[in-house]
């Protein structure tokens, strides 16, 4: 249990890292912060592979319960050529999108109490 208590900690994390480049997005000077978008898939990748070998499986297991190729997964895992989708569908099966989701509610909760500067 301690574990996926610590994985599910971890997921967190790393979910906020994805939306970091929206939080880190200055609109008054129009600039983006120094956070790359490869950093932050490579670092999904990361997130993906250990949930993956937390679960002792390999990547032609993983694909084949997604109905996904081997191919992919070794993409996602690399943080390369990845859809929004097929990262939705991991999370999902990892029981992770729950988390992801009520990340986005949140975050749409913040930008409706912000007020308007036009």
């Amino acid at each position: 249990m301690h574990s996926k208590s610590l994985l599910k900690k971890y997921v967190i994390a790393c979910i906020l890292v994805v939306f970091a480049i929206f939080a880190k997005y200055n609109m008054h000077n129009m600039e983006f912060s120094n956070i790359r978008v490869s950093d932050v898939k490579i670092e999904i990748g990361t997130l993906i592979k250990k949930m993956r070998a937390n679960r002792k499986l390999t990547q032609e297991e993983l694909a084949r319960r997604l109905n996904l190729s081997r191919i992919t997964i070794q993409n996602i895992e690399r943080g390369s050529n990845f859809t929004i989708d097929t990262y939705l569908l991991v999370l999902q099966y990892f029981d992770e999108i729950e988390s992801f989701s009520e990340y986005v509610k949140s975050k749409i909760d913040d930008y409706s109490e912000l007020k308007s500067i036009y």
